[in-house]
């Protein structure tokens, strides 16, 4: 009871943000009763003003803004899902950026130390005391190590892992209580929104997972000429710090600048496309997060320089291939094989029309294909797909969103810097070149190599459960017959035993002759 008033109480405080940003429609329109909708017209009358200039996207942004991290992280989240909040929501969603007032250094320092276990000036020859940036969860201080190395330190904000705490409670409290008595709640799956948080939060609050996203990506892609991931200093990274190797390059929102600097604009926008699809098909592990205020460029070489991995997705082969399959049948105009690839892929239900649905893909694609390519949003097509997708009974695939999302920000960024950027005259190379090395007949028999070379890898512990198995009528009987002195005829266990040897031995020789 104590605690259900809490949430209460927190609510109303929430309640009020919303009426001064003008953001209650969100409640509005969900499926309440009568009573509930009155309420909410008291509380606009009470606490609200009108902001009839901004978009109902840009005011919800700004209520969870206001609100603070575990808000803004909400709003992110949501950002991935138009299933759920509907296009334009998530594509202002999408903008939401968090900048709070720096917390002292004092504070700072303490954290460092306490983390590192050592004092500041024993870690580091100089280190500024004035934050360079300063978010909801962390802000970052330059500086330089006792070594003589340039790095930035990203230290968590005191006090933030107890709000998130208190705030997930709340979330899970919400959504667990619309599930059960708002109709038509349960089939928009609040629960899974609020696991999705709890998931990215737990990244975002120990920075040791950071850093290691940081380290991957940075494996991807050494000695690449188009992107700079930043090195990790192990030595001075804990759960409430890390300190990474300080990128000089200039904001890539900044394009005076980067005129300035002699940078090709055209070239640089190809090479934002290249970097993501290299991340998203190659290696299957992208940056979730590229919007301008992550992105750098060298005035040395022109490369990206990447910061910030505190969100990133996961791509299997299996969903690469469907992609690469999907999209090139999209453009391509053979709207039977979009389909086919969603049932191969086993995202559309085996027992629906595949001729309706070829259908419906067709007047997604039938529009887009006359307009001229460097118009072609291939952001938006996903978006639009995915709505349709779910009327043929298609789960929400998280990770398709999170990709979906992901390219609508990247063709952003590459447009921003070109507006007559062709994104598949750029993308073109690096998907022939995946799809030759992944989609084609030695792909295949490369991939059931690799799979039966697995099975082998297990064979043994398989073989010796199946042996145990084998013999336990043996063994059964051979107590039966002890218990009561009639004869049992044996089992054939080692007969069975002897079978699965030579089907393993045939396993053995197709692996041979598959390499």
């Amino acid at each position: 009871m104590l605690t259900d008033l809490r949430h209460l109480l927190r609510l109303f405080a929430i309640g009020r943000c919303f009426a001064r940003q003008d953001a209650l429609f969100v409640l509005r329109e969900a499926p309440v009763g009568a009573g509930a909708r009155s309420l909410l017209g008291l509380f606009q009358s009470a606490f609200g003003r009108r902001w009839p200039e901004r978009r109902e996207g840009e005011r919800l942004a700004a209520a969870l803004g206001e609100l603070g991290p575990s808000f803004i992280k909400l709003g992110q989240v949501l950002s991935v899902r138009p299933d759920l909040v509907g296009a334009a929501l998530a594509e202002d969603l999408g903008r939401l950026r968090d900048k709070l007032p720096p917390f002292s250094w004092a504070e700072a320092r303490a954290v460092i130390e306490a983390e590192l276990g050592a004092p500041v000036d024993s870690l580091f020859a100089h280190i500024e005391t004035e934050p360079v940036a300063a978010a909801s969860v962390a802000q970052v201080h330059l500086a330089e190590t006792s070594d003589g190395r340039a790095v930035a330190v990203k230290v968590l904000r005191p006090g933030v892992e107890t709000a998130f705490a208190r705030d997930l409670t709340l979330f899970a409290w919400l959504a667990d209580a619309a599930e059960r008595h708002v109709a038509g709640m349960a089939r928009l799956r609040p629960r899974d929104v609020v696991a999705s948080l709890r998931d990215w939060v737990a990244i975002e609050l120990d920075l040791r997972l950071e850093a290691a996203a940081a380290g991957e990506l940075r494996d991807n892609f050494c000695d690449d000429p188009d992107v700079l991931v930043p090195a990790i200093d192990w030595q001075r990274t804990a759960r409430r710090v890390m300190t990474v190797e300080r990128i000089r390059g200039l904001p890539i929102e900044d394009r005076g600048a980067l005129q300035e600097a002699g940078l090709d604009l055209h070239e640089l926008a190809a090479r934002v496309i290249r970097v993501f699809l290299k991340q998203a098909l190659r290696d299957g592990y992208f940056h979730a997060d590229m919007h301008h205020g992550n992105l750098f460029v060298s005035t040395a070489d022109g490369r990206l320089e990447l910061v910030d991995f505190g969100i990133m997705g996961r791509l299997d082969l299996k969903t690469r291939r469907f992609m690469a399959e999907m999209l090139g049948a999209f453009l391509t105009g053979n709207w039977r094989r979009a389909a086919e690839v969603h049932f191969e892929a086993g995202y559309v239900p085996a027992d629906r029309d595949v001729n309706a649905f070829a259908q419906a893909c067709r007047s997604i694609g039938e529009p887009i294909l006359d307009r001229p390519v460097t118009e072609i949003s291939i952001g938006r097509l996903l978006a639009q797909l995915f709505q349709i997708t779910e009327t043929f009974g298609m789960r929400t695939q998280t990770h398709l969103l999170l990709l979906q999302k992901t390219m609508v920000t990247v063709e952003g960024v590459a447009r921003s810097l070109d507006p007559e950027i062709n994104f598949w005259e750029v993308a073109r190379p690096v998907i022939e070149d995946w799809a030759r090395d992944n989609l084609g007949p030695a792909a295949r028999l490369r991939e059931m190599a690799e799979t039966l070379n697995d099975t082998l890898r297990r064979l043994p512990a398989i073989l010796d459960g199946l042996e145990r198995l084998a013999a336990a009528p043996a063994t059964a009987a051979t107590a039966t017959a002890t218990a009561t002195g009639k004869i049992q005829k044996p089992a054939p266990g080692r007969a069975a035993a002897w079978a699965l040897w030579a089907i393993a031995l045939g396993l053995i020789a197709v692996a041979a002759a598959l390499h």
